[in-house]
Formats: C-alpha cells, sequence, structure tokens
C-alpha cells in the first residue's frame, strides 16, 4: 500500500520526485517501526499512533521533522481510508509540536560578497562553475533541486530570467542580476568545451560536471560547504542559505511581501512571512544597541 500511495502521489498528486522521496523516508521509517513493535498494518490505534511520534521526539528529530512525518501519515491513512483498507485514521487527533521558533539562518550582504569576492580568482572549469553557481543561488533565490534541474534552454539572457520547476513541478521565472549574468557568460564556454570533450554532447543541463553530465544535488552541496570554509564566519552554510539571504535581504530593500513570495514560489504567503521576523529581529538588534533607553545600562551615574 505504501507502494501504491507513492505512485497517486506521483501520477495523481503530481507531486515532485524529491518530495515522493521524502514521503517515501518517513513512511519506511514507519513500516520498519510497526515491524519492530509486531503491529499489523494497516490496522493501528490511537495508542500505538502516539507511541510512534513519540518514538520520534526521543530519536531527537526537530520539531519539524516530526510535524512533517506526522502530516505524512495523516494523508497516508486518508488515502487507506479512501481504498477501504483502513476504517479509521489514528493521527488525525494527534496535535502537531509546537515550532520551536528557531529561524533560518542568513548571510550578510557584507558575508555574501566577501564569498564572492572570495571566489573571484581562478579561470578554470571548476572555478568559473563553482562562481556561477554561488551566483545563481543568491541571484534566484532558487532551491538546490531547481537549479540543478535548469536546461540551457530555460535561460533567457536577454530578458535575464530563468525557468525554474519547483514543487508540484509548477514552473516560475526568477531573474539574473548582472554579476550573475557576468558569471555565465564566462561559464559557458567552459560548459560547452566540457561536453564536447566528454562526449555527451546530447546534455541539455546548464550545470555540468567534470563529465560533462548534470550536476546533483549533493554535489552542489559540497560546493557551498567547500566554499563556505573559505568564508571565516561561524555559520552552517548549505545551498539553503543563500534562498534564505535572497529573501531577507529583498524584503530589507522594500521588497513587497507579495512578490518575494512569487520569487520564492511559495505556495502560501505566510511561509514567506518567517523572512519579515528575521528582518524585525536585526531592527530590534540595532535598536537596542542605539537607543540611549532600549536597556539598563547598569551604571548608577546615569540613574
Amino acid at each position: 500500500m505504501i507502494d501504491d500511495y507513492l505512485r497517486y502521489l506521483q501520477r495523481v498528486r503530481e507531486l515532485s520526485p524529491h518530495t515522493v522521496e521524502g514521503y517515501r523516508h518517513d513512511l519506511s521509517s514507519f513500516s520498519n517501526f510497526l515491524a519492530e513493535e509486531g503491529i499489523e498494518a494497516p490496522e493501528l490505534n490511537n495508542r500505538e499512533a502516539r507511541r510512534y511520534i513519540s518514538s520520534l521526539t526521543r530519536d531527537h528529530r526537530a520539531p519539524a521533522s516530526v510535524n512533517r512525518a506526522l502530516s505524512v501519515l495523516r494523508g497516508y491513512y486518508g488515502f487507506l481510508i479512501k481504498q477501504d483498507k483502513a476504517d479509521s485514521n489514528p493521527f488525525i487527533s494527534i496535535p502537531s509540536l509546537k515550532n520551536s521558533g528557531t529561524l533560518p539562518e542568513i548571510l550578510f550582504e557584507s558575508e555574501i560578497e566577501r564569498l564572492l569576492d572570495d571566489r573571484a580568482g581562478g579561470d578554470d572549469f571548476f572555478a568559473v562553475r563553482d562562481r556561477l553557481i554561488l551566483e545563481l543561488l543568491y541571484s534566484t533565490g532558487c532551491r538546490v533541486s531547481e537549479l540543478v534541474g535548469i536546461d540551457i534552454t530555460d535561460v533567457s539572457v536577454r530578458s535575464g530570467s530563468v525557468l525554474v520547476r519547483g514543487k508540484g513541478s509548477k514552473e516560475r521565472l526568477v531573474f539574473l542580476g548582472e554579476k550573475a549574468k557576468s558569471s555565465l557568460g564566462e561559464y559557458l564556454p567552459y560548459r560547452n568545451a566540457r561536453i564536447r570533450s566528454a562526449g555527451t554532447s546530447a546534455s541539455r543541463a546548464l550545470i555540468v560536471n567534470n563529465r560533462g553530465n548534470r550536476i546533483t544535488r549533493r554535489s552542489v552541496g559540497e560546493i557551498v560547504r567547500k566554499c563556505s570554509k573559505a568564508l571565516n564566519v561561524p555559520k552552517n552554510i548549505s545551498p539553503h542559505t543563500f534562498r534564505h539571504s535572497f529573501a531577507t535581504h529583498l524584503l530589507d530593500h522594500g521588497a513587497d511581501l507579495r512578490a518575494v513570495q512569487e520569487m520564492l514560489g511559495h505556495a502560501n504567503l505566510s511561509t514567506t512571512q518567517i523572512y519579515t521576523h528575521l528582518g524585525f529581529d536585526r531592527l530590534k538588534a540595532a535598536y537596542v544597541s542605539a537607543h540611549p533607553h532600549a536597556a539598563r545600562r547598569g551604571n548608577k551615574d546615569e540613574i
């Protein structure tokens, strides 16, 4: 039934392969729990369902991760009920965990400039390609899965835009800044030469690896981590850090929230609103550090 549900998600719901793989991971974890506990699937009572969710918490899974698994299982049992394979949904009454409120890590504008400047040197294939990857992540705000899926025909240098395919195979246009355009122009001759030498002339991918094939998400993550070591700031930088930074910097400079929502490809405005909190926290920190009456100074002479 898990395989049937995953096929339903892919063919009927048209979820992306990456999203379906996430569902598969959560459902496999649940299936392993049932086997270890000797519970006959799919019938499950509420107490057993709660025990499974509690086991995720004991494994130190983050609240967001536990809530995602809970959402997956609610959907799975809803599917089973429609298929007459289950009588009730044991997960429907289990409340989601409260989010810890941890805000995503971002890079300040000065840190972005330092990182990109640090990569400015070097004129071989790898240096030029890696510089373009960083520029595209920051210029477009796209997800790493969207970045690696870009085809050469998706890029319009004239209009300064790129067609990307997001969650649920939804398409949207993102934009190239002048620095990204410059990096792209520098990279394309290297890409074409690499494809010819590797004998992969049919490759449609914009970003390719040493063998001329489409680069993977994992490789992009490794490139970002390698580049971040040279940045010398105490932050855990990933490709998604550039997406967070992209949104925060746009809002800091007065961009409309709904426009940022469209550029990020968020289905709900509430998802985008977290970046307004990032800007608020930075403003509050500036206020507390600079305003004479913002905090106690601890100096009796001032009383």
